[in-house]
């Protein structure tokens, strides 16, 4: 089976929760369909029969066909608003389907798989592919199905009156409904992979611009950036234009295939004798249905393109799906495993390195850091800071060596009790565009208000946030844009009190703030270590004694005992701190 298609069949495995919804709304379109090419052809045998009548050639009972007219215009209207409910419903719900199930697999690759794509790359194809993959049933599932049992009613239908008309619309269906969408398709399928790729690059782009934007505009790089952007975006256009053009020529060769039908079915039906008088509604009949037969395939070229855009889109999603995670936790829940007793922290001849045959970052490493106990790390970058609290994390399995806190190796505990024994506080606040009440509540999502304010305090951030209009409902924007640096960072501060996690790690938590900011944040920091056990990183020597309790407002890390590790890459040896 060619990839693309086992990728088709992947994604219409993923839709079948939905199959009872998505199967109702192709039937609504099949009703849509043969309502409408029946009102046409019985208007078309009622209008001659009425002239025939009137010359007195026919005898016609018209309350039955008017009131059929009627029916099929009311059943059209209801059938069409029903088919749009029905299928843009399921559209959407497998949106958030498809968004559930890509997030479920992205987050046991993060961060260790996701390390090699761009942060825009991964939202471009949680946003813009995931929708594409969405509409895969909206603008192909529902017209192709719709078309073939349409199609196969419509050439019944018509054999049952005229089996030559009945073999016209065969070749004309399968001219148009068939030959053409495959040769647009085979035609679109590289601009439906430049759409997709370009798309991406776009949105990867766009996000990187906007995030580093205050240091582009520090680089002076911000019109070079823009220009990029505005080179991706000519390219995609370009596709876009390609691929509609496609679409939009295989849709007039389908209706010059459709035109054509009805003048074979004209010639036929006409030339042949006997067709005048009685017989002639029923020709006129035929050709009407004929000529509405088209509406069957119209939108099959359109359909077709859109499907090269979302086969680039599935091969995308299923590339960064069909990762490995770097870790496998302990399948069980929590309650089947007895949390550690203690929140020490032990590394046990640890030997770290990212790729095998690469360079070793840490080389059998070990040291104790007992409960209650802090711990600064300090170097220069690429000496193994991150990777000791990334192995701490279990983002990675170290090569070699264990990690035990309390006593217990990480590999025995679940991860969600293994987020719990930790908090994170960094120079990089993730804050969601919500109100500081859901920012907080990340970590305890049924804290009540009464919960957070003492959280708050402690962090001292409780009297900026009441002095809000909105006080807790106050929306801090996209990564925290609407608030300084310094309140994102005790924001995070507040969300660690809040969680209550016995081992905290603090990564530059003051990098990038002003003396003010950097005071306050410390303060705040001192009164969260306070008895639990803490590692402090940093890459620079002011950093490295802030961390020791030298800094201006860190009076309450002079409290807790500490000791200070220097790296070099890499690092090695053992180190036992009491």
């Amino acid at each position: 089976m060619r990839k693309e298609n086992s990728d088709l069949y992947r994604l219409i495995r993923l839709s079948y929760p939905w199959r009872r919804r998505m199967a109702l709304g192709v039937l609504l379109s099949v009703v849509v369909i043969l309502a409408n090419i029946a009102l046409l052809a019985l208007s078309g045998w009622f209008i001659t029969a009425m002239a025939l009548a009137g010359l007195g050639l026919l005898q016609l009972e018209f309350f039955a066909p008017a009131a059929a007219i009627r029916g099929l215009a009311v059943l059209r209207t209801v059938a069409r608003y029903l088919e749009r409910l029905v299928t843009h419903d399921a559209t959407f719900g497998l949106l958030s389907e498809l968004r559930v199930w890509l997030f479920r697999r992205l987050e046991p690759l993060a961060p260790a798989r996701l390390q090699d794509f761009r942060d825009g790359d991964v939202l471009a194809r949680f946003k813009a592919d995931i929708e594409s993959l969405g509409n895969f049933y909206l603008k192909v599932m529902v017209p192709v199905c719709a078309a073939a049992i349409a199609s196969v009613a419509l050439v019944i239908a018509l054999a049952i009156f005229s089996p030559a008309v009945a073999v016209i619309e065969v070749v004309a269906l399968a001219l148009a409904g068939v030959v053409v969408p495959l040769v647009v398709q085979r035609i679109g399928a590289r601009h439906g992979a430049s759409v997709a790729s370009e798309r991406a690059q776009m949105q990867a782009g766009s996000t990187d611009l906007i995030r580093g934007l205050g240091e582009l505009q520090i680089a002076g790089a911000v019109a070079d950036r823009a220009a990029r952007l505005m080179a991706i975006s000519e390219k995609l256009v370009a596709a876009q234009r390609r691929l509609t053009w496609g679409a939009a020529i295989g849709n007039a060769l389908s209706g010059v295939i459709g035109q054509l039908a009805v003048l074979a079915t004209f010639v036929i039906l006409f030339a042949m004798p006997g067709q005048a008088g009685p017989a002639a509604p029923y020709a006129v009949m035929l050709v009407f249905a004929v000529m509405a037969g088209g509406e069957i395939v119209a939108s099959l070229p359109g359909a077709f393109a859109a499907l090269s855009v979302t086969r680039a889109a599935a091969a995308r999603i299923f590339v960064i799906t069909d990762l490995t995670p770097a870790v496998q936790f302990k399948d069980c829940p929590d309650e089947v495993v007895t949390p550690p007793a203690k929140f020490d922290v032990s590394f046990r001849n640890v030997t770290m390195r990212y790729q095998p045959g690469g360079p070793v970052v840490l080389d059998n490493l070990s040291f104790d850091l007992p409960q209650g106990r802090r711990l600064a790390l300090s170097g220069p970058s690429g000496s193994g800071k991150t990777t000791i609290i990334d192995l701490l994390q279990h983002f990675w399995e170290p090569e070699a060596g264990e990690i035990l806190i309390g006593g217990e190796n990480l590999r025995d505990l679940p991860e969600d009790m293994l987020r719990k024994l930790i908090a994170v506080v960094g120079q990089h606040t993730h804050l969601f565009n919500a109100s500081i009440r859901d920012n907080l509540r990340l970590v305890r999502p049924d804290a009540s208000d009464d919960e957070l304010w003492p959280a708050l305090s402690q962090a001292a951030m409780a009297d900026e946030v009441r002095g809000m209009p909105a006080g807790l409902d106050t929306m801090v924007g996209e990564l925290g844009a609407y608030l300084s640096g310094g309140q994102a960072r005790r924001i995070a501060i507040a969300r660690a009190f809040l969680s209550d996690a016995p081992i905290v790690i603090l990564d530059e938590p003051t990098e990038g703030l002003d003396t003010a900011n950097a005071a306050r944040v410390w303060a705040a920091i001192g009164r969260l270590v306070e008895n639990r056990t803490a590692i402090v990183i940093s890459h620079q020597e002011r950093g490295r004694l802030a961390a020791s309790g030298e800094a201006t407002g860190s009076s309450g890390l002079r409290k807790q005992p500490s000791t200070d590790l220097t790296l070099s890459a890499p690092f090695r040896g053992e180190h036992f701190l009491r």
